[in-house]
Parts: C-alpha cells; sequence; structure tokens
C-alpha cells in the first residue's frame, strides 16, 4: 500500500534499469504498455530502446480519451516511431440477458481519429466482465475465454498487426 513517490529523473532511472538489467531472453515482441499521453515513462522508454519497432495505440471510444491517443500518435510520429495502428477498447459490451450491444462510452471515437490521423484502425474490444476478474485472478484472458468475442477480436488485432511486419 506504499506509493512510490518519484520524479522524472528517479522514473527514468528505474525504466532505464528496467529495460537494461533484466535478462529477457529470445522474444517474438515486449509489449511496453504506458500510461496514457506523452509524458516521461513513454519517452522514456523510446529512449533506451533505440529501434522501437512499432506504436500500437490503445483508446477507449471517449472523446477526451481520444484526445490522449491523437496525442499519442503525434509523438510517435515525432520520434519517427512506426505506427501500426489504433485499438477501440472497451468498445461495446453485449448483454448476456438480451444479447444486444450496449455502448457504455460510445462506439468509433478511435476508428474516427485512425481516419483522420492516416493509420491503421486495428479493431474493436469490446467489455468483457471477464476480462476484469481473470485479471485479478492473474489469469490470461484470451487463452481462457478463447471463444469470447473479446478474445477473437484481440486475436484478429493480433494477426493485423503480424501482418504489417
Amino acid at each position: 500500500d506504499a506509493p512510490f513517490i518519484w520524479r522524472g529523473p528517479m522514473k527514468s532511472g528505474a525504466i532505464k534499469q528496467f529495460l537494461s538489467d533484466v535478462h529477457w531472453g529470445e522474444l517474438d515482441y515486449l509489449i511496453i504498455d504506458s500510461p496514457p499521453g506523452t509524458g516521461d515513462e513513454p519517452l522514456s522508454v523510446c529512449q533506451f530502446i533505440p529501434k522501437i519497432s512499432g506504436a500500437v495505440i490503445v483508446s477507449t471510444p471517449q472523446d477526451v480519451a481520444v484526445l490522449d491517443a491523437r496525442k499519442s500518435i503525434q509523438f510517435a510520429r515525432e520520434l519517427k516511431i512506426p505506427i501500426a495502428g489504433i485499438i477501440e477498447n472497451m468498445s461495446g459490451y453485449f448483454c448476456p440477458h438480451c444479447q444486444r450491444e450496449v455502448n457504455l462510452f460510445k462506439k468509433g471515437g478511435a476508428e474516427k481519429a485512425a481516419e483522420e490521423m492516416h493509420v491503421s484502425f486495428l479493431g474493436r474490444i469490446p467489455f468483457d466482465p471477464e476480462m476484469v476478474e481473470l485479471g485479478d485472478q492473474g489469469t490470461p484472458f484470451v487463452s481462457h475465454q478463447s471463444g469470447s468475442l473479446s478474445a477473437k477480436a484481440f486475436e484478429e488485432i493480433v494477426r493485423l498487426i503480424e501482418g504489417q511486419k
């Protein structure tokens, strides 16, 4: 429960140590999930990994989240990082009772931003409460719920990204 109260140089040093001192072994991908926006953490990662092969921008559909995603796209462009595309996360919820889609956070905001900013739209991942439960348990959602709409969306997005190589 104790917080890390770190300013820029301490965060940057921890990120550098994490990236350089950990023996990662043979990797197909190293995926780094950073906070939304263009702050210290994503900038440090970009500085410490000289040949980043690409950025995937993830946004929920509502306008305020898409604003951050647009800034992240510009950030990647300014740093000359290829952009694999943008994903719309928590895009709809399929009610298990009535089988209808409910747009909890609107729909289409990330797709519209992708079109306007000329980046690939990689797909939508519907909200799934099971993802929350499994995440809290440390259980990989996609392998545990492979037949769900959300898992299928993840798998299709991975195929699209891999196809860009």
